[in-house]
């Protein structure tokens, strides 16, 4: 008997431990929690994203960052000290953004579906910024099979941090402005491919929204070795939002955000570094047509291409404006090549 009580007594103390390693982000209206709330610290570093149970890992957060900025939605909802985010639950105030009405054209079904919306991705290495996007992107569909046939980027602004110090065999100094992407949504048709030997799926009803979460992780147990370079610890979390008490099929899609983690060196580096691309799109009409031809630019990193300032529509989401009041003018725009 004793020795079940030790056992219990244990168990509780360990579960308590885990659970004071972690801080969980909430609705302030509705007590749920807040999946893709990104903690900045001072210098700009995004230092921890929540998960689909609102949680972040407590040991991300280094004190001598001092002051914290949440974001949620693409908008800083609050600016926090070390000491403030050594709770356990933080409700924010969510309320910073309405969900935007999707407009909904051609209703009548066709040959093709097709999605469009506003990206934005961005870049980070060891939680620093190193390059920037954003733009509008049409996604078609087949109606039938729900593949994705093509992805159609319409305008976009590339932005990069420059680093003088590029060293081939330096991997922190590098510039990553190629591993910019548009969100691939190649599977959002067909939830069921993400179901694999390696992925995790979770859900999470909300008031307005429902989330799924797909996580995989490949890598775990050894590094993967290529031309003098190691490879280790890929991760990949994707969250896919639908409206509310839908079918989750393509015609209720809202959000997607996607982030791919990636652990790189040089053989002769003695630590790793933590490579992040995060990419997000929002959903702004949706319809059929049978005709999948549409005008579209080649999304070169190189430099920007845009006719009108579409950033400027108060829907957007521009993350460009958080990144800049941290970095201000070290954050240059590419030529626009319109």
């Amino acid at each position: 008997m004793k020795r079940n009580y030790l056992l219990f007594a244990l168990f509780v103390f360990l579960f308590s431990f885990i659970q004071a390693q972690t801080v969980t982000f909430i609705s302030e209206r509705t007590n749920k929690p807040l999946p893709k709330v990104s903690v900045f610290g001072k210098d700009g570093s995004i230092l921890a994203f929540s998960d689909i149970d609102g949680k972040i890992d407590k040991q991300a957060l280094n004190p001598s960052q001092e002051k914290f900025q949440l974001v949620y939605n693409n908008f800083s909802v609050a600016t926090l000290s070390y000491s403030d985010l050594n709770q356990d639950v933080i409700k924010i105030n969510d309320q910073v953004k309405e969900i935007e009405t999707v407009v909904i054209k051609n209703s009548k079904p066709a040959k093709y579906i097709f999605i469009k919306g506003n990206f934005n991705a961005y870049v980070t290495v060891n939680n620093r910024l190193n390059g920037y996007a954003d733009g509008i992107v049409t996604y078609i569909f087949d109606n039938k099979t729900k593949k994705l046939k093509s992805t159609n980027v319409e305008q976009y602004r590339i932005y990069r941090l420059e680093d003088p110090k590029v060293e081939k065999k330096q991997t922190a100094s590098w510039d990553y402005g190629s591993s910019l992407s548009v969100p691939e949504m190649k599977n959002v048709g067909n939830i069921d491919e993400y179901k694999k030997k390696n992925t995790k799926l979770k859900e999470l009803k909300g008031e307005r929204k429902d989330d799924v979460e797909i996580t995989g992780e490949y890598l775990q147990k050894k590094e993967f070795a290529l031309f003098g370079f190691r490879f280790f610890d890929l991760k990949g979390i994707i969250n896919i939002a639908f409206e509310k008490d839908s079918n989750k099929t393509l015609k209720d899609i809202l959000e997607y955000n996607e982030i791919d983690f990636l652990k790189l060196k040089h053989k002769t580096e003695k630590d790793y570094n933590q490579l992040m691309a995060y990419s997000n799109f929002y959903t702004t009409e949706l319809g059929f047509t049978n005709d999948n031809d549409l005008e579209k630019v080649r999304f070169n990193k190189d430099n920007s291409n845009y006719t009108t300032k579409y950033w400027q529509d108060s829907s957007f989401p521009n993350m460009q404006t958080i990144f800049s009041s941290f970095f201000k003018d070290d954050l240059k725009e590419q030529e626009n090549k319109k």
